[in-house]
């Protein structure tokens, strides 16, 4: 039996009913579930605490509006007090697809702030982050990475420039791949061009996919399809490709 991991899923965003069925099946082996802010971070502490296969990860992603200092210090205080409960930092970043939107209320300078905060918190912790960052955002993400000498770093569903990626590369970060490596012929030049010991699979559930997922609810099963894909992009057996980005997974968050 082939086992998978989700390294990038919003489970408290499911219903009960819907997690109980993941539960249920014997290929899922982990679930990583990333948090929107500090009440989505509770929730998935909750599950984390129900379910022994789901890792918790806790942060506040960036394409939202930006909250106060308070916020940030209770949430950062939080985060402390249940860091032996959380397997990352996560997902944090800086916004794009709001920024394209409106720029005005989405200014880079307190995200970039915020950000470097988090990744402070991950280093002071020595807990890995997971990071929305794309496009011409990533450099800037790398940079406060470099700056501070931390490189767990996990770019999920990444999409960008090849000077990023070789950017990467030499860091030694980690990347994932979303059901739509089947379909995005960006992402499958990514997936090909990556070095294999450092990519995941994800699917960012709920998010919904195109082509064959097309009206499906997104859910980690679909990520023994992204693994084949991978093994098809890298030329290499299905098998090899499932033992590799499992070990990865495990590797990445200490599994």
């Amino acid at each position: 039996m082939n086992k998978i991991i989700d390294a990038h899923i919003h489970l408290d965003q499911y219903t009960d009913k819907a997690i109980r069925k993941m539960q249920s099946d014997d290929t899922i082996e982990h679930i990583i579930t990333v948090s929107m802010d500090k009440a989505s971070s509770i929730r998935n502490l909750q599950l984390s605490r129900t379910f022994p296969s789901v890792h918790a990860a806790f942060g506040f992603h960036p394409e939202q509006l930006i909250r106060g200092e308070s916020y940030f210090a209770d949430l950062f205080n939080w985060i402390r007090n249940h860091q032996t409960e959380m397997i990352a930092i996560g997902e944090v970043g800086l916004p794009h697809y709001e920024r394209l939107k409106d720029p005005i209320s989405y200014p880079l300078e307190p995200y970039l702030e915020i950000l470097e905060q988090f990744i402070l918190l991950a280093k002071e912790l020595q807990k890995p982050i997971v990071l929305h960052c794309i496009y011409e955002e990533a450099p800037l993400a790398l940079d406060l990475l470099e700056k501070h000498s931390y490189m767990a770093a996990h770019f999920h569903w990444f999409k960008g420039s090849k000077q990023t990626l070789e950017r990467m590369m030499s860091n030694g970060c980690y990347l994932s791949f979303t059901p739509d490596i089947h379909y995005e012929h960006e992402i499958q030049l990514i997936a090909r061009s990556y070095p294999l010991h450092r990519i995941m699979a994800e699917t960012d559930g709920p998010w919904p996919f195109e082509g064959l997922f097309r009206n499906m609810e997104t859910t980690p099963v679909m990520i023994h399809q992204s693994i084949e894909k991978i093994a098809e992009l890298k030329d290499i057996t299905t098998a090899q490709s499932y033992k590799q980005v499992l070990a990865n997974t495990k590797a990445f968050f200490a599994l």
